[in-house]
């Protein structure tokens, strides 16, 4: 109503201007607004600035592959992949991709970082694509440069939505003898690497995306999904390690290429479907899900409310037998969050903590885990593998106290779970 206002009002005052300067609208010749504009030297306004500048690319989808380790060759054939499908009408597709020396020799054994606009072509044994900006050197595992590649590829290919992906490593949070380190995109020249924290702020630095995935190991956490809810409105990841291979980037983009306009919610769904589908198809035992960041205010006030309970309650040995027999993965530590809340509804013996168990689990199932997709193996290295209790978010329960690192993280901040690990600690 208000704009038919404006638009009336503005008509009438076009109209009292050609009265004044006596506009011949009886003359016969067809009446031209923009021309009796101009004759009455009247401004014309302009496009506005948001219309302008809107771009017509429905997504961009920005890779940043951190290949200067012992995943060298991986990086390689994930950009042959992306280039079997290429960027659409309606998306891009946009790489960085960082070398260095000693582990692959193929493609010319450049060592500098270069970021594509990534085209189709048929040749999967060469890169193709063309290079549109060539770095001299990259620290990869700086979360700062994660900040400017994304913000480079956001400026120099605008979208209405963005997904990032960030490919390498990933430890989640980890604590062993040997290694503190915990996050993701280690890089062996500089010896540095993001932490879980520096992950959270590379995203609120560039803006936020509506998809985040880590294309690495161990990141579906309940510590890592914190860190980042502000800034994505949905986020991917493997509670389990990940396979050499990482993501099928043919099968990630070749539903985005048919379609062109998903939604956030859709592309995400479409690369776990693409991570667990490639899997599943090799007989190899996989994790993959994607959660909604919206539930995961909600999410820390169930898991508060639960842990509460069983440390009221004084269940401690329960609490000690369900974290021991939790579905745990390459770091024991981790363990599925819904399991370990299963595994004590099931022996409790307090009406409350059944309850507040419960309610925990229908609120992952429900409302925080979209989509949860895991594969299971009949053989490899240790026998069979199944993640059939897995349910798409993990946390970290290592039976002894936290380290004091453990702290800077905001899901130690503001929940009460490193006071549950300290309490579970105890004798």
């Amino acid at each position: 109503m208000i704009k038919k206002l404006t638009l009336a009002a503005l008509a009438l005052s076009f109209s009292a201007q050609f009265a004044l300067a006596g506009v011949d609208f009886d003359s016969g010749k067809a009446f031209n607004l923009q021309d009796e504009l101009a004759r009455l030297e009247l401004p014309v306004p302009a496009p506005s600035a948001d219309k302008a500048a809107r771009p017509d690319k429905e997504w961009t989808i920005m890779v940043f592959i951190n290949a200067k380790n012992n995943l060298e060759r991986f990086g390689l054939k994930d950009l042959n992949e992306m280039e079997m499908i290429g960027s659409g009408d309606k998306y891009n597709v946009v790489v960085e991709l960082a070398r260095i020396k000693g582990f692959d020799a193929s493609e010319g054994d450049w060592q500098t970082s270069r970021r594509y606009l990534v085209q189709k072509d048929a040749d999967f044994n060469k890169v193709t694509s063309p290079v549109v900006e060539e770095l001299a050197k990259a620290d990869m595992g700086d979360y700062k440069h994660l900040v400017d590649f994304a913000k480079w590829a956001k400026a120099k290919y605008p979208a209405k939505k963005y997904m990032l992906i960030v490919w390498n490593h990933g430890a989640g949070w980890i604590k062993t003898p040997l290694r503190v380190n915990r996050g993701i995109s280690y890089d062996d020249e500089t010896g540095n690497h993001m932490t879980t924290p520096q992950l959270g702020l590379a995203l609120k630095e560039m803006g936020g995306v509506d998809v985040y995935g880590s294309d690495a190991c161990l990141m579906q956490m309940a510590e890592v999904i914190y860190e980042l809810k502000d800034h994505a409105a949905y986020i991917v990841g493997s509670e389990e390690t990940e396979p050499g291979d990482g993501y099928t980037y043919n099968d990630l983009l070749a539903p985005l290429f048919a379609k062109q306009n998903m939604g956030p919610a859709e592309l995400a769904k479409t690369a776990v479907d693409a991570y667990a589908d490639h899997y599943q198809a090799r007989e190899e035992a996989s994790t993959q899900s994607y959660v909604r960041t919206t539930a995961i205010g909600g999410f820390l006030d169930a898991s508060n409310a639960f842990a509460f309970a069983l440390t009221q309650a004084g269940e401690k040995e329960l609490a000690k037998k369900a974290m021991d027999g939790a579905q745990s993965y390459a770091y024991p530590e981790n363990k599925d969050l819904y399991h370990f809340a299963q595994l004590v509804a099931a022996e409790t013996k307090s009406a409350e903590v059944k309850a507040k168990a419960e309610a925990l689990m229908n609120y992952i199932k429900v409302r925080l885990v979209a989509h949860n997709r895991t594969t299971n193996s009949d053989g490899g290295w240790y026998g069979p593998v199944s993640y059939d209790n897995s349910h798409g978010i993990a946390a970290y329960l290592p039976g002894t106290s936290a380290p004091a690192h453990y702290a800077e993280l905001a899901w130690a901040k503001y929940s009460n779970w490193d006071e549950f690990i300290s309490w579970l600690a105890l004798p």
